[in-house]
């Protein structure tokens, strides 16, 4: 029984939710609260976007360690249209997904191009998109922006907040492409095997690169649904996301190795991470704890994952 859960590895993954969510509905009195169950679906709604785009990169075997600050620098650069220039909010957000994507197209030609490791290169441009925000900013906050800007982060849909709805609309896209598209499989096919792939007629090369910029346009507009439910651009906007998001792609069942993952099972992730954080806060457990207690997890996750494939071999 247990070996079929792990083959199912989403089925896996909502186990362990169920799991946690029953834990601490029976050690909490606000966890089960509608406002409380709100807030922490808006509160991942931004990790989870990200980790849609770090799927397909996963599943390619690679690595994207630079969407905190592709998430930052996209913020940046539209809080600074439209703050410091007066250009109107449509046209600064364009502009600035157009900066998110084209970090991620630099990430995928670097790789791709050059024939650095995603490691390497994507550590650069984490280094490089941070210091750029600072750059530009000088380290200061950018605020107030135009209602009609931060109505996406702040409205409301009923009782559902918008980027929720956003991280709804995206996620069903995501995965409809990779289950369901040619382009899709072939993402799967790549990390499975990219000789084997290459050897089948798939440009690689094509494959990578989009993955790696349909990461950068994901953290950009995670960037801009960030900004307008703040209401103020930071320089150190998402700095750390990108250890939060590999983290709910791999507890969601995506393998570092390559070829195995999905967008649901990344949402799931991204809940867990959620719920465990929101958690350890109503349980009053200290900040520094909670960071060895999300190490920890992660830790689990990559292990589980390691046996069950030596378990396949």
């Amino acid at each position: 029984m247990f070996g079929k859960i792990l083959k199912f590895r989403e089925i896996g993954v909502l186990l362990i939710l169920v799991a946690i969510v029953v834990f601490l509905s029976l050690t909490t009195k606000e966890f089960l609260t509608v406002e409380n169950i709100f807030t922490v679906i808006l509160n991942i709604s931004f990790i989870a976007i990200m980790s849609f785009g770090m799927t397909m990169v996963i599943i390619t075997a690679g690595i994207d360690l630079s969407v905190g600050s592709t998430l930052g620098l996209s913020s940046v650069v539209m809080g600074i249209l439209m703050h410091d220039h007066k250009i109107s909010p449509l046209i600064s957000v364009l502009i600035g997904l157009a900066v998110g994507t084209l970090c991620g197209l630099t990430n995928g030609l670097l790789i791709t191009k050059a024939r650095l490791v995603p490691f390497i290169s994507t550590l650069g441009m984490l280094s490089i998109g941070r210091g750029l925000a600072y750059v530009f900013t000088r380290g200061w906050p950018i605020s107030p922006f135009p209602k009609s800007f931060t109505f996406h982060g702040q409205g409301m849909l009923g009782p559902i907040p918008l980027p929720v709805i956003y991280m709804g609309i995206i996620g069903l896209m995501a995965h409809i492409f990779l289950r369901y598209t040619t382009t899709g499989r072939r993402i799967y096919a790549v990390g499975g095997n990219i000789n084997a792939a290459k050897l089948v007629g798939i440009k690689t090369d094509r494959i990578l690169l989009l993955v790696y910029t349909l990461n950068g346009f994901l953290a950009g507009f995670a960037g801009f649904l960030l900004t307008a439910w703040l209401g103020v651009a930071q320089p150190n906007a998402g700095q750390g996301y990108e250890l939060d998001v590999i983290a709910a792609t791999v507890i969601g069942g995506t393998s570092l190795s390559g070829g195995e993952g999905s967008v649901v099972g990344s949402l799931l992730g991204a809940i867990i991470m959620g719920v465990l954080r929101n958690g350890m806060i109503l349980l009053g457990v200290s900040s520094f704890w909670q960071q060895v207690v999300i190490g920890a997890v992660i830790i689990i996750a990559i292990a589980i994952d390691q046996m069950r494939r030596r378990g396949e071999r």
